[in-house]
């Protein structure tokens, strides 16, 4: 088959089409059989809005305790707002723990659907602080 892709991508190394040349860095050309047909042309895109709830310095500070008393982490380890309970070892039932360690302390309850949707401190913050206000 006599075609060729001419791309810009980084991750399309020139070993996976052989006939792959790069002209200008947003742009794709195809051509099959000596059949060519209209350049694409990337255009950048704006970043996507992201909506951010920025709890209370406090909240935080009393998820990453609770965080580290239910996962039985050393007082001195590293544990931020933006740390995610897998990558500090917490499992599914770890999770649910700390979810209740977080209603124990905040008076709250937290539905098991938004409880299933928390992977970071800073999420579980933020949603407290969300209950809370609504509480209120």
């Amino acid at each position: 088959m006599a075609s060729s892709i001419t791309a810009t991508f980084m991750s399309l190394s020139m070993t996976q089409v052989p006939s792959t040349r790069a002209f200008h860095p947003n742009s794709i050309s195809i051509s099959n059989k000596g059949r060519n047909f209209p350049s694409i042309t990337l255009q950048p895109r704006a970043p996507r809005f992201k909506v951010a709830c920025a709890a209370k310095p406090e909240t935080v500070e009393k998820v990453v305790n609770i965080v580290k008393k239910q996962l039985a982490l050393p007082g001195d380890s590293s544990v931020t707002g933006e740390s995610k309970f897998s990558a500090l070892g917490a499992d599914s039932l770890d999770t649910v723990e700390i979810v209740m360690g977080l209603e124990e302390e905040f008076g709250i309850t937290v539905e098991e659907e938004s409880a299933q949707t928390i992977t970071t401190v800073q999420e579980a913050a933020d949603m407290i602080d969300k209950l809370l206000e609504t509480k209120a």
